[in-house]
């Protein structure tokens, strides 16, 4: 009897429902040794990192002829990006690898050349010019929602980051040359870059320990091929559009409003060389960055269905086509932004000091290699209220706006800031919201994914999610 009435208690008492934690790499020991240090980097960044990063406001690395520093503490961050951003431009250790393809681009220049570059580029991406380039990226979020109509069953399982490379890449083809990613040359600079994302990591090794020039730099062979290949497809498309400029017949794209922008102190316009530079680091920053971001997103969705039925609700304000209905996903933007502080696509960045300074007390020389971690300060142990959890609600709580100020960089700060910022926080809601009001996401059993750095941060073996139309039948 008493046996029987305890069962009967414990079947009656409610479950705790035990939320599982977003998946994060494991930290390597906290003392390896240098060569051991380089095997691990070349195998990802984000895992050859010591679990104290995450709870540091400074961490250094001394030798003999190098130091490196990474901060964490939110003054100094701000110090770094805003007060004294003149004081620690971008590191030009960084551009060892990505050069071949985005040459002198706007993400790799420094001083007056990039102060040049950001005059002419950053009128294209005004608030005005989200809404002129909305029906763009809502047609290519459309085409994407089509075409896993006609390719799933039910519950087919899906490597989603496939899916949100081609949309992204869509959005970016219609975006800027008004062409859909069926395009014969955007088909093939879409499917070149998928390579090279793939064998070309965003911060190489030199950004952190000092390697001699003979030493590999740990590319594929191909890398170099690619991104060839790349910028010759990218400079067709640009020298048609500045055909169509000259004959009075371009579309009204991003394209063509960059190359007929003229930089008000000179009056200079992009040539062909420099034009084929930018559209480089646009297809980079726009299509890359916001692939990871949305298939990490979609991934946690899946993870966790409350939110993911909350967010389906939530989209059917895109029964009205314009604009204005952008403004009413505000669920999926706080879903979106905590997918971005867990996940943000570019983890580290980097500065370098062209004057000495004191940073917590201690001396960093002149050309010290200054790294700012979005991936550790996004999930620093000191600053955020559970720090490691999805919890989108955090964006209305006194903590989380506080550190969305100081300690929320997925599109860096201050003058560097992201030019497309706005644009990803429409493309990224919005995306979301059409796929989720037309499909139903569950986790694959047996896939979960592991983060790992490649040119933004991935997946090491994909993520694979089984997508089931809400609908049952086909709408396409």
């Amino acid at each position: 009897m008493t046996d029987t009435k305890a069962q009967s208690s414990h079947r009656s008492a409610p479950q705790r429902i035990v939320r599982p934690e977003p998946p994060k790499p494991p930290a390597r020991p906290s003392k390896v040794s240098f060569w051991r240090y380089l095997r691990l980097f070349r195998e990802d960044i984000l895992s050859a990192q010591p679990a104290k990063l995450y709870r540091a406001w400074m961490a250094e690395f001394r030798a003999p002829s190098f130091r490196s520093f990474l901060i964490n503490q939110p003054d100094l961050i701000k110090r770094v990006l805003k007060d004294e951003a003149d004081n620690f431009p971008k590191s030009d250790r960084i551009a060892e690898g990505l050069k071949p393809l985005l040459g002198d681009s706007v993400f790799l220049t420094n001083g007056d050349t990039w102060k040049r570059q950001r005059r002419i580029i950053d009128p294209a991406f005004e608030g005005g010019r989200l809404k002129e380039t909305y029906p763009a990226m809502r047609a290519a979020a459309e085409a994407a929602v089509q075409r896993l109509h006609q390719q799933l069953g039910q519950g087919d399982e899906v490597e989603v980051e496939e899916v949100t490379s081609h949309v992204a890449a869509d959005v970016i083809f219609r975006t800027l040359f008004s062409i859909p990613i069926e395009n014969t040359v955007a088909s093939e600079v879409f499917g070149r870059f998928r390579a090279y994302q793939r064998s070309q990591p965003l911060l190489n090794l030199a950004a952190f320990v000092p390697l001699p020039k003979w030493m590999p730099r740990f590319f594929r062979p191909d890398t170099r091929a690619s991104a060839d290949k790349i910028r010759a497809l990218i400079t067709e498309l640009t020298q048609q559009r500045m055909a169509a400029i000259a004959r009075g017949d371009a579309p009204q794209d991003l394209a063509t409003k960059i190359m007929t922008t003229s930089d008000p102190k000179t009056a200079e316009r992009f040539d062909t060389a420099e034009m084929v530079d930018q559209v480089a680091i646009f297809f980079l920053a726009g299509h890359e960055t916001s692939a990871s971001a949305l298939a990490w997103t979609l991934y946690l969705m899946a993870l966790y269905p409350d939110w993911q039925e909350k967010l389906a609700q939530e989209a059917a304000v895109l029964e009205d086509p314009g604009f204005a209905a952008v403004s009413k996903l505000r669920l999926s933007r706080d879903v979106f932004r905590e997918a971005l502080r867990l996940y943000p696509p570019v983890p580290m960045m980097v500065r370098e000091a062209i004057c000495p300074v004191t940073f917590r007390n201690r001396s960093v020389p002149k050309g010290a290699q200054i790294v700012l971690s979005p991936w550790h300060l996004h999930r620093h142990t000191r600053l955020w209220d559970n720090p490691d959890g999805f919890d989108p609600t955090r964006w209305h709580s006194e903590n989380g706006k506080k550190c969305q100020r100081e300690a929320y960089i997925p599109f860096s700060s201050g003058a560097r800031v992201c030019p497309g910022a706005g644009f990803a926080m429409v493309e990224g809601p919005l995306i979301l919201s059409m796929i989720l009001r037309d499909f139903k996401l569950s986790c694959s059993a047996e896939k979960a994914p592991v983060p790992v750095a490649h040119l933004t941060v991935r997946s090491r073996n994909g993520i694979w999610l089984q997508i089931t139309p809400r609908h049952g039948a086909d709408q396409s």
